[in-house]
């Protein structure tokens, strides 16, 4: 019976979703989706500009982007535990990916300086690619990890103190709305570095815009900070264990619902 009382609130709960989405549509289409197409063009050409006088305003021009649009879709974004990051630290970041809002929510909010690891394919978006060129952002050859790991390393030395490295270790976006694997090359990346990897989950972001659909809802997104993980304890040797560690300090800042793997991923990992 207990089991029957749970699928039937899940139901209730989807049902409700479902009609809260419909209603908001004709603003989500008719006002956020133009806002958000234009304020791109916008902030994308200023980037492009400002950033041939110094990245760093190209980036302010991305920061500015994200906040904004986390407003016009009344999206709060609350970040805790920021006093794990030092400063004058650089990171590799590593965070869940469960929305496209997870980009605007941690550009917008972050608060410090960091460079996107992003697809080679993206530089050939008009405008955006541009202007992320001009903000910095790093962009790879997945399909080559040898050309990938020369960029990064490149990227390294032009990292001033302070200013991290940022990508989602999934990949892609998560489809459920849960945690999913992660892939070895940003792992790889980090500690050819030889930077620390800092965790960082991202929570209620796939309520508000889940993965493959364009149905948006308001709603509040949680940025935990972790504690960083050396990465020099661990070498190439250690890998897995550095993979399953992150994992399980990503997956704890999320909710229940939000990790599908949890405490087993480790397990799986290692065996």
């Amino acid at each position: 019976m207990a089991h029957e009382g749970t699928e039937v609130s899940a139901d209730s709960s989807e049902l409700r979703l479902k009609s809260l989405r419909l209603a908001y549509a004709p603003y989500s289409f008719l006002v956020y989706v133009p806002h958000l197409l234009f304020s791109t063009i916008g902030f994308a050409s200023a980037a492009i500009v400002l950033g041939s006088i110094h990245e760093n305003f190209a980036y302010n021009c991305g920061r500015v982007w994200g906040w904004i649009n986390c407003r016009m879709n009344f999206t709060k974004v609350k970040v805790s535990g920021r006093e794990h990051a030092d400063p004058k630290q650089s990171y590799i970041i590593m965070s869940n990916h469960m929305s496209y809002f997870d980009v605007l929510a941690i550009l917008g909010h972050w608060g410090r300086q960091f460079r996107w690891v992003l697809k080679q394919e993206f530089r050939k978006v008009p405008l955006f690619g541009t202007g992320c060129v001009k903000a910095g952002h790093i962009f790879v050859d997945r399909s080559n990890r040898k050309a990938a790991i020369a960029s990064m390393r490149k990227a390294k030395t032009q990292l001033k103190p302070g200013v991290s490295v940022m990508l989602f270790p999934e990949g892609t976006r998560s489809r459920t709305g849960q945690l999913g694997k992660f892939k070895k090359g940003g792992f790889m990346m980090a500690l050819d570095m030889g930077l620390p990897i800092l965790p960082v989950s991202i929570s209620g972001s796939s309520k508000i815009l889940p993965g493959g659909s364009l149905k948006l809802l308001p709603g509040t997104i949680r940025i935990t900070v972790h504690e960083a993980i050396g990465t020099s304890a661990y070498g190439h040797k250690g890998r897995d264990r550095l993979m399953a560690d992150v994992h399980a300090a990503i997956a704890s800042g999320l909710t229940e619902a939000e990790r599908s793997l949890g405490p087993s991923y480790g397990a799986a990992v290692l065996s």
